[in-house]
């Protein structure tokens, strides 16, 4: 068994990263959220939209019609500029184009939205474009740029890791918990899980945990291969970018009371390993991006961390964002 450490941090750049002293997590930037939101309030964030704000956006492949996202009504100005390609009418907006001609479309057309600002955040990502089945992914109908999923509101895929300590009872005594860097251009400045990223294609949420464990915190793929899945949370939600629907591959690593994870690829401000009980009220208090908030409240229930009231009204409240999708075919049942 793991004896627990005392809180510490690192970071990828000392200069600007704040110590850290036991009763601390990694110093907030200005601007920051801070404690006194309501309870655990990434989960009524996770589906916070305005239905009247978008229209059904459908790829149309095969003769049939398919629900593969949504796009804003403010927005359908400029996609006016395809009549060819998209034809709107009450029930949304349909791609007619065949599925050889779509991601010629779709990179001309991105290009020039991001052009007039409409897409930001521009990554040099494939991300795949799913027909939509009851939330759940159906056949691939394209793919295109990452930043364009949230214009288009398609569903992406998402995987968070959890690194904790365990104590010498071999439960969770201490989170590791990441700051993200100011200059990220999504949710700087939050806190966030260990590790968490994009899914992108032709990968599965393992490869990319396996992934990220590398380029967000150094750690290799031997030390990654001890992660164990949990739930896949469900987030559909209105965003400066758009929609994100998005399905988050949770998973839990057991790291030994001696590594500290450094970030490989800037997009980490710092680390803490802050006790269990300091990490979940940073979630619980809005500190945290909402996927991180919700895949630390997916770890605390699913090894039993909260009072039992606490923890009955937070499954009960969150079990609607629980999907069937599994993050890891072959992977032990989620307990």
């Amino acid at each position: 068994m793991n004896t627990a450490p005392p809180s510490r941090a690192t970071s990828a750049a000392p200069l600007l990263t704040p110590r850290v002293t036991p009763e601390q997590t990694p110093a907030a930037p200005p601007g920051s959220p801070s404690h006194g939101a309501p309870l655990w309030p990434a989960i009524p964030a996770a589906t916070a939209h305005d239905p009247t704000a978008r229209l059904p956006f459908f790829i149309a492949d095969g003769g049939v019609q398919h629900l593969a996202g949504s796009v804003a009504r403010q927005h359908l100005d400029a996609l006016s500029a395809w009549p060819q390609a998209l034809h709107l009418a009450e029930e949304g907006l349909t791609l007619v184009l065949p599925a050889a001609e779509r991601g010629a479309f779709f990179e001309r057309a991105n290009h020039r939205l991001r052009e007039q600002g409409l897409i930001v955040a521009w990554r040099d990502e494939t991300y795949p474009v799913h027909a939509l089945l009851n939330g759940a992914p159906g056949p691939l109908l394209a793919t295109f740029e990452r930043a364009a999923s949230r214009f288009w509101g398609t569903l992406t895929f998402g995987a968070h890791g959890n690194g904790y300590v365990a104590g010498p009872d071999g439960r969770p005594s201490h989170l590791w918990i990441a700051r993200r860097s100011l200059s990220k251009p999504t949710d700087p400045g939050l806190l966030d899980n260990l590790v968490g990223g994009g899914v992108p294609f032709g990968q599965t949420p393992w490869l990319a945990v396996v992934r990220e464990g590398w380029e967000e915190a150094g750690l290799t793929p031997a030390q990654m291969a001890g992660a164990t899945p949990g739930r896949c949370v469900q987030v559909a939600r209105d965003i400066p970018e758009g929609f994100q629907r998005e399905l988050v591959s949770v998973f839990d690593l057991c790291l030994p009371a001696e590594v500290r994870p450094h970030n490989q690829d800037g997009e980490v401000h710092s680390f803490a390993c802050l006790p269990v009980a300091q990490a979940l009220a940073h979630a619980e208090a809005g500190e945290m991006t909402v996927d991180a908030a919700l895949a630390t409240l997916d770890f605390a229930l699913r090894h039993r961390l909260l009072t039992a009231p606490r923890h009955a009204a937070l499954a009960q409240a969150s079990q609607a964002l629980w999907s069937p999708a599994s993050p890891r075919a072959g992977a032990p049942p989620v307990r």
